[in-house]
């Protein structure tokens, strides 16, 4: 059987927070995207094997061997077919492993992306 293609990538700068999170913890993290409630809608990042999966959590994809799970409700909820881990400046929410002193991952997806040629809230075209 074939196997679905990955629905999760990363930015060049997860991918090399990462690679330090995997060489300062000694091995391999895994993600758990969160639905809401206490972390918020951010990706969970912990110990491989630390956050217990089961039958409702959906493999997403593999980021430099590290598993990216989402909750099956939730995924079916967002439709999004794309989920890109990024990282942003402040803490990590949660029990959440930090992408590095100061940074936190987050998830972006190309569905929320706001087209350049559009005008931004507050400005008019043409600004």
């Amino acid at each position: 059987m074939p196997q679905a293609p990955a629905r999760v990538t990363a930015t060049p700068e997860a991918r090399q927070a990462i690679t330090r999170l995997r060489a300062t913890r000694g091995g391999p993290v895994m993600f758990i995207q969160s639905g809401g409630c206490c972390a918020g809608s951010t990706p969970m990042c912990y110990p491989a094997g630390e956050f217990i999966t089961g039958d409702t959590d959906v493999l997403l994809g593999e980021i430099d061997g590290c598993p990216f799970f989402i909750d099956r409700r939730l995924d079916e909820a967002w439709h999004q077919d794309q989920f890109i881990l990024d990282v942003a400046a402040g803490e990590p929410e949660g029990f959440s492993l930090p992408a590095c002193a100061g940074l936190r991952f987050v998830t972006r997806s190309p569905a929320c992306a706001v087209p350049a040629a559009l005008p931004q809230p507050g400005t008019s075209p043409g600004e």
